[in-house]
């Protein structure tokens, strides 16, 4: 446990709120900053206090001394791989540009743990499947490459301050908060799950599938899937982990070690649905590599983390329950 509290920036959005919700769950005191633009102030717990305000705003140094924050998890950035291809600027903005500001408001207020929403989009197309941390990262679309480049700020600035981090490198996160507590409720998401989900509750017609010729076993996309509440508490072992080890950072996959192609995923979710989903086949989207899959035994070796919701059925169904939920409250 720190003296002081935890700053979970975008703790109003997706993985963000889940974190908060480990967090508070294993009793630390937690300050969110968001600036709502695509989080929601109802998707933060009532525990946390909640400041609505840019990450990049210097005077975030001033929310920092005023909690006594002794770790900050950043959570806050912009997502979409095919968006940054075309609006690269704004990815740099919200993604590098933004946390330069955040990490140097950090290192002002004396900030000494940093934890880091990094991106398997770091590996760009592996020269192996599973990729491991030590593999080259050649990312082929701006969204991974604004990611790395936080990666190399976090590296420089540890060697030349008291401040340790982790940067956690997220396959593809899916489901929901199995108390439904939070999920994914971005209004346009791109996840697949998410949008079959949405499928499967009326929300949208169809489900595309981006490409059928990939150099995979029956011809789309393969991924790694780690459900978001599993990530959530990797990221507090992380932090406990800094704390026991200030002189450490580390880079680590957050996966579960195997994949499930985009056609594997919508069976599963015409299982737990027992319908059939309409597929629209369409071409590759820029930026796709075929497979990315985690080695994931650095993660399992170094922190005291054991995924327990390793079921693709399973995160199907929390995703499911949240969308379900969604509806009733009409949103």
């Amino acid at each position: 446990m720190i003296d002081g509290k935890v700053m979970v920036t975008g703790g109003g959005g997706y993985i963000g709120s889940h974190a908060v919700l480990a967090l508070l769950d294993a009793g630390y005191r937690v300050v969110v900053v968001d600036n709502l633009v695509t989080g929601f102030a109802w998707a933060v717990d009532p525990r946390a206090t909640l400041v609505e305000m840019a990450v990049e705003d210097p005077s975030i140094r001033d929310v920092m001394a005023e909690h006594r924050v002794r770790a900050v998890m950043h959570f806050a950035g912009s997502v979409v791989v095919p968006e940054s291809v075309v609006d690269p600027l704004k990815y740099y903005r919200n993604n590098t540009a933004a946390t330069r500001t955040l990490i140097e408001s950090a290192v002002a207020a004396g900030v000494p743990h940093f934890i880091f929403s990094s991106t398997a989009a770091t590996y760009g197309t592996p020269d192996k499947v599973p990729v491991a941390e030590g593999d080259p990262t050649r990312p082929i679309n701006p969204y991974g490459m604004s990611k790395l480049m936080t990666e190399a700020m976090l590296r420089d600035v540890a060697a030349a301050h008291p401040l340790n981090y982790a940067c956690l490198r997220y396959f593809n996160v899916a489901g929901a908060d199995p108390q439904g507590r939070s999920g994914q409720s971005t209004v346009g998401a791109t996840h697949l799950i998410k949008i079959a989900v949405e499928a499967a509750t009326g929300k949208r017609a169809a489900v595309s599938v981006f490409g059928t010729d990939f150099p995979t076993r029956d011809g789309t996309g393969v991924r790694d899937y780690i459900h978001v509440s599993d990530l959530a508490e990797a990221h507090v072992a992380a932090l406990k982990l800094l704390v026991e080890r200030p002189g450490d950072s580390h880079i680590l996959n957050a996966g579960y070690g195997r994949g499930f192609s985009v056609l594997e995923v919508l069976d599963a979710v015409d299982r737990v649905t027992n319908l059939s989903i309409e597929r629209r086949l369409e071409g590759r989207r820029a930026g796709d590599p075929a497979e990315l899959v985690a080695d994931n035994s650095a993660i399992l070796r170094t922190l005291d983390w054991t995924p327990r919701r390793d079921d693709l059925d399973g995160i199907v169904r929390d995703a499911l329950a949240w969308e379900r939920a969604l509806a009733e409250r009409g949103r």
